[in-house]
């Protein structure tokens, strides 16, 4: 993990750096390494070394295209952070290596760090195994008023006990990895957030499950105390609209003395009453609004649809994983247009994404 950059402010003959990490870091942890710093044709006076942790979250739903649906279709690739272009870089980490020296024609230096990684840092492979998701460190080196930043050099993040305990017991469960991303605003729930991002992770439906929910979302925020399990469901079919959501932690202490694979279990199945619930409401709120025609059919409707129906409700089952989620976000969105097409596109989902999701998956056991 090497890069080097002529300081081009400087033309050719000025300093060059080498930054070489050590090996992975963790989330709250802390990464070392070496930056070398190799002389150019004359002394130059070395004002300052920096390293900067970079990061380039996914694009929000609404910057993406395709209006607030987002990327839909396809499975688990739509939806919040399914793809839709490029984010900008966000810098959530900054240090400075060394600075105030001056080194001669030639000369070489070699200059030992360890840089902090906040809590929040996303982990980029489990078990050594690359999931998909890029950081990088930045060398900035600044000589007499002249600023040059280094090329990203690829930062590798593992997962800490209690976030491999977390995915292991929804592995367990027959969940299976697909895809992980990151996301721009805070974690639902969070009371205090330090990055401008999150990372989130797909994950395919387990068999059990399967005609309730079509995948959850999950977030791993580690803390101090331990790591935060934030489960939501579906969330990739509404692209990337706020629903219920589940929050339990694992103590760091705790990760090798509880069953975790019976409590994930107890999440879900919580996620899963709270969203027929939540559904359920936004139903009623519908049905409310149209109490001024009572027994009378309304603009758009057909022959044993409910006042506040829209058509994409009418064939809808209680309790199914698809159907709840197009309800909701037809109900939050207020279209009935939009929700014939978000069920049309979440069956599509179900014929077409299903093999991505297993082409995808099989990673997390």
């Amino acid at each position: 993990m090497v890069f080097k950059r002529l300081l081009g402010a400087l033309g050719v003959g000025g300093p060059t750096v080498d930054t070489v990490l050590s090996g992975p870091g963790t989330p709250g942890g802390s990464v070392q390494g070496e930056v070398h710093v190799q002389g150019g044709e004359a002394e130059f006076e070395i004002q300052q070394i920096v390293l900067e942790l970079v990061a380039t979250p996914q694009p929000a739903p609404a910057q993406q295209g395709g209006g607030p649906m987002g990327g839909m279709g396809g499975g688990m690739g739509g939806g919040v952070g399914g793809g839709g272009g490029q984010g900008k870089p966000v810098v959530f980490g900054r240090e400075v290596v060394a600075g105030g020296f001056r080194i001669a024609a030639g000369e070489k230096r070699s200059l030992p760090f360890s840089m902090a990684l906040p809590a929040e840092t996303p982990f980029t492979e489990l078990y050594g195994q690359p999931l998909g998701l890029e950081l990088g460190v930045r060398t900035e080196l600044a000589i007499a008023a002249a600023k040059d930043s280094g090329d990203l050099d690829p930062l590798a993040v593992s997962a800490l006990p209690a976030q491999e305990a977390a995915l292991e017991a929804l592995g367990q469960l027959g969940f299976g990895f697909a895809k992980t991303v990151l996301v721009p605003g805070p974690v639902a729930g969070a009371q205090y957030q330090e990055l401008p991002f999150h990372q989130e992770l797909m994950l395919s439906a387990a068999p059990q499950y399967a005609d309730q929910v079509q995948g959850l979302d999950l977030t791993l925020v580690a803390t101090p105390q331990g790591v935060d399990v934030v489960l939501e469901a579906d969330k990739h079919l509404m692209g990337g609209m706020p629903g219920p959501h589940v929050r339990h932690t694992i103590p760091h202490g705790e990760v090798e003395s509880r069953d975790w694979q019976a409590e994930a279990d107890s999440w879900v199945r919580e996620l899963l009453q709270l969203r027929q619930q939540f559904v359920e409401q936004l139903q009623m709120q519908q049905m409310g609004g149209m109490q001024g025609y009572p027994g009378q059919m309304q603009p758009g409707m057909q022959p044993g649809m409910q006042p506040g129906m829209h058509p994409g409700m009418q064939q809808q089952r209680r309790g199914g994983g698809a159907g709840m989620a197009v309800a909701a976000g037809a109900a939050g969105l207020g279209a009935g247009v939009l929700g014939g097409m978000m069920l049309n596109e979440a069956f599509s989902g179900d014929d077409d994404g299903g093999d991505d999701m297993a082409d995808d998956g099989g990673d997390d056991e």
